[in-house]
Parts: structure tokens; C-alpha cells; sequence
């Protein structure tokens, strides 16, 4: 996979993460992701994509998207952060509970992945030497 593909389906997977980290406290707290007028999971989910976006600009993400440390940390931080300060001027809820819910989830999500993706990698690399002989 080229870097530029790479780089692109990192985002995709950032992207739909965060969407899924909404759609599911919608559900559990409005029984339904989408809402009423459909537009419900968009009026949860802007912030943190918003944010998310600026998260990878900042952290120059598309250079080393599953960089655990370099980049899967301080995008999960921004997103979290940039989220949660779009909510407050947004009006939207930023009760205690909800920053931790949703610092826990989307470390989860946002830093999980590049957690295992490092994992395969290495497994990968230790069995290509081995392959090799």
C-alpha cells in the first residue's frame, strides 16, 4: 500500500471511529444514533471530526499515521480536547462523565488500533528473518 493510501485509509479509520464513538452514546443515552430528523449523529459527531481534522494537520499526521506515540497519542488528545472545548461554545453537554467516557473511548479507539497494527508489525518483522534462512 502506497504512504498516500496508507495515510488515507488511517484517517477513514480515525474518521469512522470517532462517528462509531457517537453513534453508540447516542444510542445508549437517545435510544437512536440518528435522532428524530436523522441529523442527530452529525450534531453529536461534528466536534470531535472537526477536531480530529485539526489533530491531524497539527501532528502532521499523514506522514506517520499508525505511529502509536508520535501520532496516535497526540491526535486522540487534540480530538478529545478540540471535542469537548467545540461542545461547550457549542452549547452542548460537557458534563465530568462524559469528558471521562469519552477520553476512555476514544483512547480505546484512536490509540487502539495503532496499538495492534505495532503488534502485527513486529510480529511480521520478527518472522521475516526466520523466513529468509
Amino acid at each position: 500500500m502506497s504512504v498516500h493510501r496508507a495515510a488515507l485509509a488511517a484517517f477513514a479509520l480515525d474518521a469512522f471511529l470517532v462517528t462509531v464513538f457517537a453513534a453508540i452514546g447516542r444510542a445508549t443515552h437517545e435510544g437512536d444514533p440518528f435522532g428524530p430528523s436523522g441529523s442527530g449523529l452529525a450534531h453529536t459527531a461534528w466536534p470531535f471530526l472537526i477536531s480530529l481534522v485539526a489533530a491531524w494537520l497539527i501532528v502532521v499526521a499523514w506522514r506517520r499515521p499508525a505511529a502509536l506515540v508520535r501520532t496516535g497519542v497526540p491526535v486522540w488528545a487534540i480530538t478529545v480536547t478540540g471535542g469537548m472545548l467545540l461542545r461547550a461554545v457549542s452549547g452542548q453537554g460537557t458534563a465530568v462523565a462524559f469528558i471521562i467516557v469519552a477520553t476512555v473511548t476514544l483512547l480505546a479507539f484512536l490509540v487502539g488500533w495503532r496499538t495492534i497494527a505495532a503488534g502485527i508489525g513486529a510480529v511480521r518483522s520478527r518472522r521475516a528473518p526466520a523466513r529468509s534462512r
